[in-house]
C-alpha cells in the first residue's frame, strides 16, 4: 500500500492541485489537519466549500482520510466546544473524517479530531480504546498534533507537543501516527519528520511554501517512509512494521 501524507496545507490551492494529481498514484491520501487558514482574507465558510470540492476530486481518484486541525474549527458544537462544523460535507463526498475508522485489508486507520475541551478529549480516548480492541496487523492514527517530547514537535527552541497524545501512544502503542501542526520540525537542528516513540513511528511532514507541499510517502509493503521537500529527500526503515 502506498500512502501519501500531507498536512497544514492552509488553503494553499496550488498545493491542493498537486495532491489531486498525486492521488492517481496512491492507495490512500492522508491530510492530517489544517486544510483551512484562519489568517486568510477568504472567509472560512468559503474556504470550507472549496476544500470540500478538492476532497471530492481526491476521493474520486483514491481513498481519502482528512482530519481536522486547529485552523479548521468554525464554531461551537452542541456541547459548546469549538469544532469543524463543515467537515461532515467532506464525509458526504466519500472521505473518512474525524471520529471515523477506515479498514483496508490488514490496515486500520483511526481518524481523530482536533478536540477543544474535556468532552472532545473523552470522545477521542473512547475512540482509541474502541479501535484498539480489534486492531489488525497495522494500526495507523491520524492526529494533527505530534506528541510532546518528540523530535517531530521541536520548533528549534522547545518541544511544542500534545501530552495527551503521548499518553495515548504509551497506552495503546499504534504502529504509525500521522501528524502535522508544528511546521518547522523537519527543518530544524534537533527536529525531525520521523521519530520512533517506543514501538510507534510518528511522522510529521512539516510545511513549506511553493506549489508542492512537503509530503511523506509511506510504502507499507516495504516498511519504508520517505520525506520529500525543498530541503531534499530522506528515508527511514519502519522497524517492526509489516503489512501484506
Amino acid at each position: 500500500m502506498r500512502i501519501i501524507h500531507v498536512s497544514d496545507l492552509h488553503y494553499t490551492l496550488p498545493q491542493l492541485d498537486w495532491v489531486v494529481e498525486e492521488a492517481e498514484y496512491a492507495d490512500l491520501v492522508v491530510i492530517s489537519g489544517d486544510s483551512l487558514d484562519i489568517a486568510s482574507a477568504v472567509p472560512l465558510t468559503t474556504q470550507a466549500v472549496v476544500i470540500t470540492g478538492y476532497a471530492e476530486l481526491i476521493a474520486e481518484r483514491t481513498r481519502l482520510v482528512m482530519s481536522s486541525g486547529n485552523h479548521d474549527l468554525t464554531g461551537p458544537d452542541e456541547h459548546g466546544e469549538q469544532a469543524p462544523l463543515w467537515i461532515d460535507d467532506v464525509r458526504a463526498v466519500g472521505a473518512a473524517i474525524d471520529g471515523m475508522r477506515l479498514e483496508i485489508d490488514d490496515v486500520l486507520v483511526t481518524v481523530c479530531p482536533w478536540w477543544d475541551g474535556p468532552l472532545g478529549r473523552e470522545r477521542v480516548a473512547e475512540q482509541l480504546a474502541r479501535d484498539g480492541a480489534d486492531r489488525p496487523a497495522v494500526w495507523i492514527w491520524v492526529y494533527h498534533w505530534p506528541p510532546v517530547g518528540s523530535a517531530t514537535c521541536w520548533t528549534g527552541r522547545d518541544h511544542y507537543g500534545d501530552p495527551d497524545l503521548a499518553g495515548w501512544i504509551g497506552e495503546h502503542r499504534p504502529d504509525l501516527v500521522l501528524t502535522g501542526h508544528v511546521h518547522e520540525s523537519p527543518f530544524k537542528p534537533g527536529g525531525s519528520w520521523a521519530e520512533r516513540v517506543g514501538t510507534t513511528w510518528v511522522l510529521n511532514p512539516g510545511r513549506q511554501t511553493g506549489p508542492r507541499p512537503t509530503f511523506v510517502e509511506i510504502d507499507l509493503a516495504a516498511g519504508e517512509a520517505t520525506w520529500r521537500s525543498l530541503a531534499g529527500t530522506e528515508s527511514v526503515s519502519l522497524i517492526g512494521l509489516s503489512s501484506s
